[in-house]
């Protein structure tokens, strides 16, 4: 079913689930004014996310982590060699984990980096290493250096783009020899979603308005993405770089034309920002888009030779679930990852609202593959839940394994079908905090983590029922997905 060869593993972010937030040196980042909100409904991304300069600096006048639970994430950095063991237990050969850009550089604007940060990342590598477990290592993963957005308003600025290929050339050159799979910016089309978490970008610094800096701050990353790229090359030969996108797969919510017409628009839409990355320059219709929106492109000198001569080796993508468009103003609308759409009524949904669509995996693997005929790599796919611990101690989750195994069969599919898939990374397998909510509950994991939402708990990781199946499938290459027992 899947190739020789073909990539087994798991996808982290530093900002989620290392803690230690002001350990051996490391700078506050974006994340770390993330506030835990319970009164609020999961479905409120936008408030979810929202920051002003009154929040921010209260959230810095406190040390506490209670309702900050990206500062104590699940303790990886203390606790990462008992997890890298979990990992290989598991089957592993590949793991996914970003680098903390504040770890290795504080404020940002530092001109070297600080040897404690390089060094714990030195350490992470080597171990993943020991244990036949290959890193694929994002850049930049909603972790920005929280001084970077105070000072210049984050990506809005241009100056951030000389700063980022600092800290990138210092992970190339520290990393190079061990790391030989790289992405840039995680969701890079989330800076119009969430621009703080994102990008750094806050609203009451944006001169010409919100929406306007969004774009702004795309570009400066499509710029930043390819002078990386760039370096990469020239620094690790035979590295690979790859960009990485939400997959927004979108159905017509009825053949209506005008549907059809609104999902096309919002497809195209969310493909514009793998788009520029693969082929180095920007689509006709998204800059047509733009024009009518009164928006442009902030060119510079050199963009437009750096866009076309350093595209990426790659395409990754998270997929979560399907949505549906329609140009009904009362059609029913459901939550998906971090975006609302109308709800698909042939789908079953999580105890977040996310619909399970795993033919939707299929049919993006397939739309991504024939549109960028560039090797694809899955590097978020998962299903959270409210998971519990028995009497017995056991954590039964059936509902997981059913998940996995119905997108691991579209995968195969995908494959026989002509697509060149090179890995698989699952979201997440171990529970963490999440992105868009910072809940401890909403969980992902092969590995139960013994923490609430107000971080009480050992900390201890069990190994949940889907664990087995996980690590039974990898050992058979997905050959066989049975439930056992």
């Amino acid at each position: 079913m899947f190739p020789d060869g073909f990539l087994w593993g798991g996808a982290l972010a530093a900002n989620q689930c290392e803690g230690a937030w002001d350990a051996d040196g490391r700078g506050p980042s974006v994340a770390d004014v993330a506030t835990y909100k319970p009164a609020l409904a999961n479905t409120e991304y936008a408030a979810h996310h929202a920051v002003t300069l009154a929040s921010i600096a209260e959230a810095m006048a406190t040390a506490d982590v209670t309702y900050f639970p990206k500062r104590r994430g699940i303790d990886l950095y203390h606790r990462w060699e008992g997890d890298l063991d979990l990992f290989a237990e598991l089957g592993f050969t590949v793991l996914r984990v970003s680098i903390a850009w504040s770890r290795l550089y504080p404020t940002g604007f530092e001109n070297e980096p600080n040897q404690a940060g390089v060094a714990f990342y030195r350490r992470l590598f080597e171990g993943m290493r020991a244990r036949g477990i290959q890193p694929l290592v994002t850049l930049s993963h909603y972790e920005m250096p929280l001084e970077l957005a105070t000072r210049l308003n984050g990506w809005a600025n241009r100056e951030v783009i000389a700063l980022f290929a600092r800290f990138a050339r210092t992970c190339f050159t520290e990393y190079g020899d061990l790391v030989s799979l790289w992405l840039t910016f995680n969701e890079i089309d989330s800076i119009i979603r969430h621009p703080f978490t994102s990008g750094g970008v806050i609203e009451e610094l944006c001169e010409d308005g919100l929406e306007v800096a969004c774009y702004r701050a795309a570009h400066h990353q499509f710029v930043a993405s390819a002078i990386a790229t760039r370096d990469l090359h020239a620094l690790v030969p035979g590295a690979q770089m790859g960009c990485m996108l939400t997959m927004l797969t979108t159905y017509p919510r009825t053949c209506h034309p005008d549907d059809v017409a609104a999902t096309q628009a919002k497809n195209l839409h969310n493909h514009f920002f793998a788009d520029v990355q693969v082929s180095g320059e920007y689509p006709p219709i998204e800059l047509a888009a733009m024009r009518r929106k009164g928006l442009s492109v902030p060119w510079e000198a050199g963009d437009d030779a750096l866009l076309r001569e350093h595209t990426v080796d790659f395409v990754s993508f998270s997929y979560y679930m399907s949505m549906t468009e329609s140009v009904d103003p009362d059609a029913d609308r459901t939550p998906g990852n971090t975006i609302m759409g109308v709800k698909n009524p042939y789908l079953p949904s999580n105890d977040w609202g996310w619909q399970i669509d795993p033919v939707g995996l299929r049919i993006s693997l397939i739309d991504l593959y024939d549109r960028y005929r560039k090797p694809l790599f899955v590097v978020e796919n998962g299903l959270g839940y409210a998971d519990s611990v028995d009497t017995d101690g056991r954590i039964r989750d059936p509902y997981r394994v059913d998940y996995f195994r119905a997108h691991i069969e579209q995968m195969a599919l995908a494959i026989e079908a002509g697509v060149d898939l090179r890995g698989y990374t699952s979201w997440a397998p171990i529970d963490l905090i999440s992105a868009s909510s910072s809940q401890m509950s909403k969980r992902y994991g092969f590995i139960y983590v013994d923490q609430d939402d107000l971080g009480r708990g050992t900390l201890a990781r069990s190994r949940k029922d889907s664990f087995t199946w996980m690590q039974h499938v990898i050992a058979t290459n997905g050959a066989d997905l049975a439930p056992i027992g």
